[in-house]
């Protein structure tokens, strides 16, 4: 058999680095693992990355950097970008920067095997003979994790939200590394009463429930992004309460309503969801205390989004019901 072919797969998701190696696993390929741009890009320069897998949404040097430093240096890499990311823009981007494709994840074996056939690589990627990954020595067997299973899920189902909201607004939306952590509720009130200041925050809450999994999605504003947002959607009435709501409610509808829908998809759960509300300065803050069995301890995905070229931003945090976790975590570990 033909020398195998260097790759790596730069994702700060274990999950989805394990994703990629197994929709591999049929290829005669000798795969690195980096958790970020700068270990991909040494890689690469030890010649162990003839092909690349890249990740748009890193630490310490995203995806976009990546490229605009292969193309710099002229490095030997071909790269495909695997992203949650799904904004036309995001994909222009990279192509623009030597990408030579673009898949969306999930990734699987499939759909692997259609992209690299549109471009043009199957046939450099030998079937091997045997099924067993060729793993470099610093990715050993990937222990499941929690934390890991939550951040990439909804990495996925934050890409898909986004792409939403920038078709609805024709802008293109930055997005983070999903912060996932157990915290206790006390964090949360904390975070709910922050609705005073110098650029008061307006609050629009909407639970959601599905098959034991329960819990509460809360978009947070600067109450100074209001008139952009109307601009954005080109609302040319007064800004009073009633507009205000409406304009709220676009926008919830679509991330909020858009990462549930997407994140239940993912781990095979319907959720239905709730009226939303508006919190801060139109009612009070709801006091989740008051049902410590259920929030003691939560489950917290935290997202900003930013839309460019503007001073907009939000902070979408989502948390699970303490008695949710455990069901939760069985249909996310399914996903690997």
């Amino acid at each position: 058999m033909a020398q195998s072919i260097p790759v790596v797969i730069c994702d700060d998701s274990r999950l989805a680095r394990k994703q990629m190696a197994r929709a591999l696993s049929h290829w005669n390929v000798d795969i690195t693992q980096a958790e970020h741009g700068l270990q991909a890009l040494e890689a690469i320069r030890a010649g162990k990355g003839h092909i690349m897998f890249l990740d748009l949404n890193m630490p310490i040097m995203d995806g976009y950097q990546v490229l605009e430093r292969v193309r710099r240096d002229d490095l030997p890499c071909l790269v495909i970008v695997v992203s949650g990311d799904i904004q036309e823009d995001a994909q222009i981007r990279v192509m623009s920067l030597g990408a030579i494709g673009f898949i969306n994840k999930p990734i699987n074996e499939h759909i692997l095997c259609e992209s690299l056939k549109a471009y043009g690589l199957l046939d450099e990627l030998q079937a091997r003979t045997s099924t067993s990954t060729q793993f470099s020595a610093s990715a050993e067997d990937i222990p499941k994790d929690m934390f890991d299973l939550a951040r990439e899920t909804a990495n996925v189902a934050m890409g898909r939200a986004a792409g939403l909201l920038a078709k609805l607004l024709n802008v293109f939306v930055h997005l983070p590394v999903p912060k996932v952590q157990l915290i206790s509720i006390a964090e949360v009130d904390m975070a709910l009463q922050a609705s005073s200041g110098f650029d008061p925050i307006t609050t629009v809450c909407q639970g959601f429930i599905g098959k034991s999994i329960a819990g509460e999605a809360l978009l947070m504003f600067k109450e100074s992004n209001i008139s952009q947002i109307a601009q954005l959607l080109k609302y040319n009435g007064d800004i009073n309460e009633a507009a205000e709501r409406e304009l709220l409610m676009d926008i919830t509808n679509v991330l909020v309503g858009a990462f549930i829908r997407n994140f239940g998809q993912l781990i095979n759960v319907e959720f239905s969801q709730g009226t939303p509300q508006i919190l801060g300065q139109h009612c009070q803050a709801p006091n989740l205390q008051q049902n410590p069995a259920e929030w003691k301890n939560t489950l917290s995905i935290e997202i900003e989004y930013t839309i460019e070229n503007t001073n907009i931003s939000c902070d979408l945090l989502v948390l699970f019901t303490e008695d949710s976790l455990s069901s939760l975590s069985e249909r996310m570990e399914q996903l690997t």
